[in-house]
């Protein structure tokens, strides 16, 4: 057999390696995620998030199917049921479970449908606010000139109204005072806030290129503010609304407590009435007063957590 040369051999070598060599892998691109995928993974992990979610969730359970907790009328009256009966806590869930007032009426009954009261005044508010607000600054930021002054000033003469009074007065006018009675109240005198923070917002992302490339291209007032600004606003947006949701609960219980808020079953409405009983029966006042404490933690704790998982300084 003829013998390889050495040349041959250093020839063949890298050939040999060549083919044995594996063939290059494809690189996967990393998929990229917005402000809003950050953020979700953020509030994932944020144990506080996650306390005030579920919350959040059964009281809004509470809310839309309260006869699944109960089923006693708060409504209804018996007044063998005397209030100075203490509450039969070893019977969980039952109408004497907290007790009754002074009318004879189950605490633990309008316990759970004063929460739709709450509730309801509290997202109702919020939404009035929101678009209110919403609306207001963005047209106040994206126009400029003489627009943003007369809403500026506008912005001006209600932040120098105190909000409760302001709403006491406009309640007190009012004999009959329901649910949209006290939303509308509340939003009047509610929106100023959340103006003054999508202005901010709307004055810095109307710099930005793709909105001026918008421009350039023709597109329409209406079509920049709800396509290209208002998209890129909504973090500080949901971050305050979220906040001022708790905070409307609780202004609404301050109200029903001064004799101006609804005229149906509230928690204020029982804080206030079981103020007079305080001193022989405490869980008339007690357990509403609990109720709302952790209602309105909850949302705060909600909107604090939105604002640390949508805030980059925090990162």
């Amino acid at each position: 057999m003829p013998d390889m040369t050495k040349s041959d051999t250093t020839a063949a070598a890298p050939d040999a390696v060549e083919a044995a060599a594996p063939a290059p892998q494809p690189v996967k691109a990393e998929k990229t995620r917005s402000l809003w995928g950050d953020a979700w993974e953020d509030l994932r992990r944020n144990k506080i998030f996650l306390i005030s979610a579920v919350l959040i969730l059964l009281l809004l359970t509470i809310t839309f199917f309260p006869g699944w907790f109960t089923s006693a009328n708060p409504a209804y009256g018996d007044l063998s049921k005397h209030y100075l009966q203490k509450p039969q806590l070893g019977k969980l869930f039952s109408p004497e479970w907290l007790g009754y007032d002074q009318q004879g009426r189950s605490v633990y009954a309008r316990l759970i449908y004063g929460a739709r009261a709450s509730i309801a005044v509290g997202f109702g508010t919020t939404i009035v606010v929101t678009v209110a607000g919403g609306l207001i600054g963005m047209i106040a930021g994206y126009f400029g000139g003489i627009v943003d002054s007369i809403l500026s000033r506008l912005v001006d003469v209600f932040f120098g109204i105190p909000f409760l009074l302001g709403t006491m007065v406009v309640l007190n006018s009012f004999p009959e005072r329901t649910a949209w009675v006290v939303i509308g109240a509340l939003g009047f005198f509610g929106w100023t806030q959340l103006a003054r923070v999508m202005r901010g917002a709307v004055i810095t992302t109307k710099q930005s290129d793709y909105v001026q490339a918008a421009k350039a291209l023709g597109a329409s007032t209406p079509r920049i503010l709800f396509r290209h600004i208002l998209p890129n606003t909504l973090a500080p947006v949901i971050v305050v609304a979220t906040i001022s949701l708790g905070v409307y609960i609780g202004s609404e219980a301050t109200l029903s407590f001064l004799g101006l808020g609804l005229n149906g079953v509230s928690w204020g409405n029982d804080i206030s009435d079981g103020g007079n009983q305080i001193r022989v029966a405490q869980w008339i006042m007690l357990y509403p007063s609990i109720m709302l404490t952790i209602t309105v933690l909850a949302f705060i704790m909600l909107g604090e957590a939105v604002r640390n998982a949508l805030d980059p300084k925090t990162r």
